[in-house]
This record gives C-alpha cells, structure tokens and sequence, in this order.
C-alpha cells in the first residue's frame, strides 16, 4: 500500500463508506466518492500503469466527445471519464479489469454497463459511435490477448488500435512522448512523433490527431502520486477504413481473357531502346494493371484548423 497522508486516507475510507452503503447517492456523494478515493491506498496502482484522472482534466476532455447513441470507457478504473462524458452518449459501457475499482465506478455511474475483464479478451461487445481511455501507460504486459498490427510494447497504442475494431471515433489521454505533438506545457505547438509513434502509424494507419487545445499540463499536479505531462489525442476511425477502399479501388478486377480461336493476342517485346516488334500490323489495345500500393498520411492540423 501507498503511503497518503493522514487526512487522504480519512477522505478515503468515508468514499468508501459512501460505496459500500445502501443509501441512494446524491451527485455530490458521487463527485466525492470520485475527488477522494484515492487508487493508491489499497493497491499497487504505479506497477499498473493505473492512475486517475483529475476532474479539471476529465471535464475539459469531455468537449472532446460528441453527443452519441452509444460509448465505451476502455480501462475505465473508477469511472471518471465516463461520468465527465456522462451527457454525451444515451448508452455508455465500462470495462474495467479491476474488480475493486468497478465496484466504486458501478455507484459513480449505475446508469452504465460495467464489464469487469481485460479490455482485449472481451467478446462480441457491439459497435460503439465512440471509445474514451486513460490507459495505463507504458510497456503493460497484454499476454496473448491482444490481436493487432502494431508489434510495439505500448499498452496505449495497443488500446487505441483495439478501439478502431470497435468504434467510429476515440479519444484519450496519452503521455506526451506517445503523441505525434507537443503542446501541453510548451510555448506554442509543433508536430513531433518519436520512432516507436513513427511505427505505431506505420503499422495500423491510425492518425492520431490533435485536440482543440487541452492543455494538460494545467493538471499536472493533481494527479495521485505521480506528476505526467500528457496528450489528449483524437481519432477518426472512418479515415483508416476509407483509405483501405481507396486503396481497393484502384486495383482493376481480372479481365476476361477471350479463347485463342476468337481473338489472337500479339507478342510485344520491350527493348531498352523502346523497339516495339509487333507480330501483326495492326495493334492490340495496351492492358494496364496497377496496384497502388496503401499508403499512410500523417496529418497534422494546426491549433487554428481545430478550432
């Protein structure tokens, strides 16, 4: 357990007690429940990767996530996200691998389904308008469960791609380092992507966008335990699938090839010094083929294109 100081863990234990009652909890139990129960008290959140997200930080992520039919909070932990998100969506879903933190966010947010399991073992979840995740951070063991392109250690890239097999549109706090930008906490924007962001891209042909100037850094010390410089990354999933029947588009479908007794098809040998011998005077039409091969664009939008 996490050392916290005197008064964090007295704030903690009434949270609890607020979970674990049978009252019916009022809006303000519920943003105390999520303001003090603190992750690190009971578990081993920083082997994790697992740390809360702050209120200020969860509210402004919120603009980010259009009014929907339906949304998923992968790796939801005690529900924040989702109940900032709460307006936006008419059904909202939770996966959650943490038992002890699904039990808190089922009272933060009873409305929603609560999944408790790994996010990349899970089955036959439906189609969602969008996906929401402060993901662990970091080189977080997956095992076998997660299927995808990218072939990296990181969990966040992992989970982004696990969201575009499932939904439209995503958003999520990432560290800085894993986004193709800097912007919170530095003088202005610029476009930057590290190798393994370089290979993430590359790989899956997911654009990672930026967002419509959340500057994290605001947060950076509400955090429990620990003080990250993070990114607020957005993706349109429909981008990756037009670009795949773009790339379908252009391949021509197999021509009928006529039998030899109808059509005679005459021999042309190229030449370096482009001499065409043609076996019969007159020219047969030329068969083009061309396969384009995909390609992926990286797009960066400036602060102003956002907005």
């Amino acid at each position: 357990m996490a050392k916290i100081s005197k008064d964090a863990a007295n704030r903690h234990k009434r949270a609890l007690d607020l979970v674990h009652s049978d009252k019916h909890l009022t809006l303000d139990d519920r943003f105390y429940i999520l303001e003090n129960f603190h992750e690190a008290a009971t578990n081993l959140n920083g082997l994790a990767g697992a740390f809360f997200t702050p209120e200020g930080l969860a509210r402004d992520f919120s603009i980010e996530v259009g009014r929907c039919k339906s949304m998923i909070d992968l790796c939801a932990g005690i529900g924040r996200l989702a109940f900032a998100c709460r307006e936006s969506a008419q059904r909202i879903v939770c996966v959650e691998q943490n038992p002890e933190y699904a039990a808190v966010g089922m009272r933060v947010m009873p409305d929603a389904e609560w999944i408790v399991g790994d996010v990349f073992a899970i089955d036959e979840i439906g189609h969602f308008d969008w996906a929401i995740s402060n993901p662990p951070f970091g080189a977080i063991k997956t095992g076998s469960s997660f299927k995808g392109a990218y072939t990296g250690a990181r969990f966040e890239y992992k989970l982004i791609e696990l969201a575009s097999q499932i939904a439209d549109n995503g958003a999520f706090i990432i560290p800085q380092s894993s986004a193709p930008f800097r912007y919170s906490g530095v003088r202005g924007y610029r476009a930057e992507m590290d190798r393994e962001c370089e290979k993430f891209v590359s790989q899956t042909g997911i654009v990672m966008g930026n967002n419509c100037g959340i500057d994290t850094a605001l947060y950076k010390d509400e955090w429990h335990g620990v003080s990250p410089v993070c990114e607020v990354v957005v993706c349109d999933y429909s981008e990756v699938a037009e670009s795949a029947v773009q790339v379908q588009s252009t391949i021509p479908a197999p021509a009928e090839i006529p039998t030899p007794a109808k059509v005679h098809i005459p021999t042309v040998i190229q030449k370096p010094a482009a001499v065409h011998v043609q076996t019969e005077a007159r020219k047969a039409p030329a068969i083009k083929r061309t396969v384009a091969k995909p390609t992926v664009q990286v797009l960066q939008l400036s602060l102003f294109d956002a907005a």
